[in-house]
């Protein structure tokens, strides 16, 4: 099993940030191939995307400890994907995200890698904007 990691800041408190990355419905906002997520009660969650030119729907899985700010995910298929990420205070309304990635999917390293980093930056730009429009409500 490979497992990859980033931890990135983010300009939104981590209560706002872990409750934005709670909701699934939230998922299609910041994972670019992800157009539907909805929660179907418990831990289940019906997920639909678009990968490598083909439509794709299945279930997946989403455990949230919002007392920890930790929440961890996978989905049920021959790669054994799933990951968790914590979320800590970064000091004066700023948060810090950690996330790992887990899979038996053999794959290049390196774009594995830059896309976790880009949609961890996609994740901390909407949070942000979802954040300051709580805020100017």
């Amino acid at each position: 099993m490979t497992t990859y990691t980033h931890t990135a800041d983010a300009d939104v408190s981590a209560d706002v940030l872990f409750r934005f990355l709670a909701d699934p419905r939230n998922l299609p906002r910041y994972f670019p191939q992800m157009t539907a997520a909805e929660p179907e009660g418990g831990e289940s969650v019906h997920v639909e995307a678009e990968v490598h030119g083909h439509h794709v729907d299945g279930e997946a899985w989403v455990r949230p400890d919002e007392s920890a700010r930790r929440l961890a995910w996978g989905a049920e298929g021959p790669d054994d994907y799933h990951g968790e990420l914590q979320i800590d205070e970064a000091g004066a309304g700023r948060s810090r995200i950690t996330v790992a990635l887990h899979s038996v999917r053999e794959t290049a390293g390196d774009e594995v890698q830059k896309g976790l980093e880009q949609t961890v930056a996609a994740l901390a730009q909407a949070a942000t904007a979802d954040g300051d429009a709580a805020q100017r409500q």
